[in-house]
């Protein structure tokens, strides 16, 4: 039996990287400043498997012997968005950056959006999706027009009222959206993500419903781990907003819950329930939509605690052939100036019964995991040698 369990804690980077320069985010430091924002965290799961070791994070001290192979892992691709960050863990690059819309989308785009779906919009301008629909909710239930917004990330979001564009018609009004962004000019504006934002409530407290929000995904450039997982018969299962970032290409079962609680509830019980061989493949979204974009590093503390506790009711439950490996896509710096992703290290720590805690050091690329699980996997010479990175499994295997 092999099986293994990846947890993306996601915008939980660890230390800028060497050109963030390019990025605007030299001195961003997710872990290190949140934990100094609230004067030091509790994480005696993740302490004990050796995050300590990895990077400075008051309250988490290194440990002389951790229970996990630790380090930490730079980005290769051009971009410091979820989609990219993940399609690089599982062995594909993304050199070509995608574009982002600072001052909003051109309005020869806007109008021929509003001509497809026969509305006019409101908005079309980076926001909060959370202020937006205060801003904007009482003309949107007023005209009926769906509000258009985007952010420092490649993404067109589109918020409606559940009550005045049902949920599926706004699904609908997201699909056009995401073909016209594939073809208008020549695919000039070709957006990561086109993300449906259904919200409820009455004016002055509208809220957004993130279990119906919907994400319309560029599929990765080429096959990544999870294609030759599926193709070789091996089960992969996505928990959380995976299947979306992955446009459903190499997914078995797909899981998703309304929070982070909720998709480690949904993690721990498949891995005390069932057994099969194949890859269960976590995002836990709430650090990075709830308390890196918000400014909040109370809550990121909290919300890095309340998964601690988790943690530990997963490590418990582990078969002896599940191999576990917990890292990040990007960080998400509360405490830095503005709310965009940060360009930073990430995690990684991989915990089993039959692999050894060696330091890892700096891997060069996200994509060592994904190469790393591809010969714990065993799969073909020629089918690893699709995938980016340089596989630390022979530094872990007993």
């Amino acid at each position: 039996m092999r099986r293994a369990v990846v947890i993306v804690l996601d915008g939980c980077g660890v230390g800028y990287l060497p050109d963030a320069d390019k990025f605007g985010d030299v001195g961003a430091d997710t872990l290190k400043h949140v934990s100094e924002a609230v004067g030091g965290l509790n994480l005696p799961n993740l302490r004990e498997l050796g995050l300590g070791n990895i990077h400075d994070i008051k309250g988490v001290d290194p440990v002389e012997s951790p229970k996990a192979a630790w380090g930490k892992m730079m980005e290769v691709s051009a971009g410091k968005d979820t989609s990219t960050g993940h399609w690089e863990l599982m062995g594909v690059l993304n050199l070509k950056p995608f574009p982002t819309f600072p001052n909003g989308f051109p309005q020869e785009l806007i109008k021929e959006f509003e001509r497809r779906i026969g509305r006019k919009v409101l908005g079309n301008k980076p926001a909060s999706g959370t202020v937006i629909i205060q801003e904007l909710g009482d003309e949107h239930v007023r005209t009926g027009y769906p509000i258009v917004y985007t952010s420092a990330d490649s993404v067109f979001q589109v918020a409606a009222h559940v009550d005045v564009i049902p949920v599926e018609e706004l699904y609908r009004i997201c699909e056009i959206a995401f073909e016209l962004l594939e073809e208008f000019e020549g695919g000039k504006y070709r957006t990561a993500r086109v993300i449906a934002r259904p919200f409820t409530g009455t004016s002055g407290n509208y809220y957004r419903l993130n279990h119906l929000r919907k994400d319309f995904s560029v599929p990765p450039p080429k096959p990544t781990l999870l294609d030759y997982l599926k193709e070789a018969g091996y089960q992969v299962v996505s928990v959380g907003k995976i299947k979306d970032i992955f446009a459903g290409r190499g997914i078995t079962r797909a899981l998703k819950g309304k929070n982070n609680r909720e998709n480690m509830e949904l993690t721990i019980k498949l891995v005390k329930d069932e057994d099969f061989d194949g890859l269960i493949f976590v995002n836990l979204v709430d650090f990075d939509t709830l308390y890196g974009h918000r400014n909040n590093p109370k809550g990121f503390a909290e919300a890095l605690q309340e998964f601690d506790g988790q943690l530990g009711d997963l490590l418990n439950v582990l078969k002896d052939y599940d191999l576990l490996a917990i890292t990040a896509d990007h960080g998400n710096d509360p405490t830095y100036p503005g709310t965009d992703h940060t360009r930073e290290h990430v995690p990684i720590l991989v915990y089993s019964s039959f692999t050894k805690p060696v330091n890892l050091g700096v891997r060069k690329s996200f994509a060592d995991l994904g190469k790393t699980l591809a010969d714990y996997f065993q799969l073909p010479g020629d089918v690893k040698g699709n995938l980016a990175g340089e596989s630390f499994w022979n530094l872990i295997i007993s």
